[in-house]
């Protein structure tokens, strides 16, 4: 059924259901990975400041790559650096560019009233995305 799947990282604590789910639907359905994570940065005094988990970018995605090659996926990785508010965009454009039938990502846990309210990540991934996307909660 899905044969390219894009896996958004955050590095929060929350992900490890997240990957659990998308590595079983991998191997599942014979499909291959692109893990992408999406750090925000903001320009500060002349300097960026990097907004992300305190993992660095690259050792995030090293580790959730080397996790689904151990279970014999196919797996790429990528890491966009973007403005604050262009993570939805990017994860969108990050499963076009990787011709993904499936985005996987988890949801943050916020209630359905606070993120129609201020419009979270997955949400706005949802109502962007040209194909499927299933949140993890």
């Amino acid at each position: 059924m899905f044969k390219r799947i894009l896996v958004a990282v955050d590095g929060s604590s929350k992900s490890e259901r997240t990957l659990a789910i998308a590595v079983d639907l991998a191997e599942r359905y014979g499909a291959s990975a692109t893990i992408v994570h999406v750090r925000e940065y903001e320009r500060y005094e002349g300097d960026d400041v990097d907004l992300g988990p305190p993992i660095p970018a690259d050792e995030l995605v090293d580790q959730v790559v080397a996790r689904f090659r151990a279970k014999g996926i196919e797996t790429t990785g990528e890491i966009r650096r973007v403005s604050p508010g262009e993570t939805p965009q990017q994860i969108v454009e990050a499963a076009q560019a990787a011709d993904a039938e499936l985005i996987i990502l988890g949801s943050r846990g916020m209630s359905e009233l606070k993120s129609l309210v201020l419009g979270g990540v997955a949400n706005k991934v949802v109502h962007l995305a040209t194909c499927p996307v299933l949140l993890i909660r």
